[in-house]
């Protein structure tokens, strides 16, 4: 592909598709867990959390639970962007996982607006705990020493953007993407927001705009080059032409 080879800043936009190569399932595609369980939004939500902490854990160590397990590694597709910025390419990626897989791919530019699963804080002290201190406890509790020398022990609050929190880092996507020769959707269905106004916002610009996803999206037409395929075949694909 001639965008990748004449771009010097590449903003990578990912969803849940990116990942499924790596055996973790996905959530908003047709057959996604997301859109089997209309549920799951009220259980992994803000409000919950507050009104029953001991209830949210279960149901979020359940739908969570393969993830939680934290066996799995970056696929040819988080390697694939490694790769660009080994190259030369100052590569951003604006990811929805909370997996970790871009970083442990190697990546170092990454915005995980939505999150991750592999740390939680104390609400009350802001001590922040480990992926093993979560697994390791049903309902995972604060154990810092507070001033008055009694044990905290408030329940933590997992460091996933909730439904009614506020995602991260928005702003400093979108002026990676704005800075960006080449804005690339890899394994996102673009239904969520409101990151999901991003490409939206690049289309308005002259930024060459290329779409890597198994399925249509409602924002298709916006891109200058749309792909429907798996992302590993597809990059191993791209690798041969670079």
């Amino acid at each position: 592909m001639d965008s990748i080879m004449e771009a010097k800043k590449i903003t990578v936009f990912s969803g849940a598709g990116i990942s499924t190569e790596s055996n973790l399932p996905d959530f908003r595609s047709r057959n996604g867990l997301w859109t089997n369980n209309k549920s799951f939004e009220s259980l992994i939500s803000l409000s919950f959390f507050r009104r029953n902490p001991i209830g949210f854990w279960k149901a979020y160590k359940e739908i969570f639970a393969m993830k939680l397990l934290n066996q799995y590694e970056p696929n040819r597709g988080h390697l694939f962007i490694t790769d660009l910025q080994n190259k030369g390419k100052d590569v951003t990626v604006i990811t929805q996982n909370i997996d970790g897989l871009h970083g442990k791919a190697g990546t170092k530019k990454v915005f995980e607006v939505h999150g991750t699963l592999k740390t939680a804080e104390c609400p009350k002290c802001g001590t922040t705990y480990d992926l093993d201190y979560i697994n390791e406890h049903e309902t995972p509790r604060c154990t810092a020493v507070l001033k008055n020398n009694k044990l905290c022990h408030f329940i933590l609050k997992p460091d996933v953007v909730l439904f009614g929190d506020s995602i991260h880092y928005f702003n400093d996507s979108i002026e990676a993407a704005y800075q960006s020769d080449l804005f690339m959707v890899m394994g996102s269905s673009l239904e969520v927001g409101p990151i999901n106004s991003i490409p939206q916002l690049i289309s308005a610009t002259e930024i060459p705009m290329v779409l890597i996803n198994k399925e249509h999206t409602k924002y298709d037409h916006l891109f200058d080059l749309c792909i429907y395929a798996g992302i590993g075949q597809t990059v191993e694909q791209v690798k041969k032409a670079l």
